[in-house]
């Protein structure tokens, strides 16, 4: 297991709150791209999708035989769950503190357990270092979406 990965997911523990850093609610809740989402869903996502991959990667970490992980409607997320009524700061810290608490128990895994594997019902097979991987770019993804609409609201970072 590459720990440089484990510092990776940890140190990015910072980035959803920078990106949003200056922005007014009215801005996070603007629709500069038409038919997609607002900056602050993008942040109740990422956040709702950390704490969701926590529990896929402890659970592939842990359980005695591989674990069925479900998938789930994002979409329905952001709608049901009142995302524009969220408080995005919030989101913020649940993030960081989610990131940094999941890479400690990461931190003082076995290399070996990071070859365990779970059953994505959506994915198939993947290893725990490979579920790792995909939150790190997870957040990276909408990142680049974020900056995208804070330079549509001219608010570049």
């Amino acid at each position: 297991m590459d720990q440089q990965l484990i510092e990776t997911y940890a140190a990015d523990a910072v980035k959803l709150r920078q990106s949003i850093e200056g922005l007014t609610p009215e801005e996070l809740q603007a629709f500069p791209v038409p038919g997609t989402w607002s900056i602050q869903q993008i942040v109740l996502h990422v956040m709702d999708s950390d704490l969701i991959g926590a529990d896929r990667m402890k659970r592939v970490a842990v359980e005695p035989t591989m674990p069925t992980l479900l998938g789930y409607d994002e979409t329905a997320f952001a709608q049901g769950l009142s995302y524009h009524d969220l408080d995005p700061q919030m989101a913020c810290d649940v993030f960081e503190k989610n990131r940094l608490l999941t890479a400690e128990s990461l931190r003082r895994l076995p290399p070996s357990v990071f070859d365990r594997k779970g059953h994505h019902n959506e994915h198939g097979e993947l290893t725990l270092a490979e579920f790792l991987a995909s939150y790190v770019e997870h957040l990276n993804h909408h990142l680049k979406f974020i900056r995208q609409k804070r330079e549509l609201l001219g608010k570049p970072l």
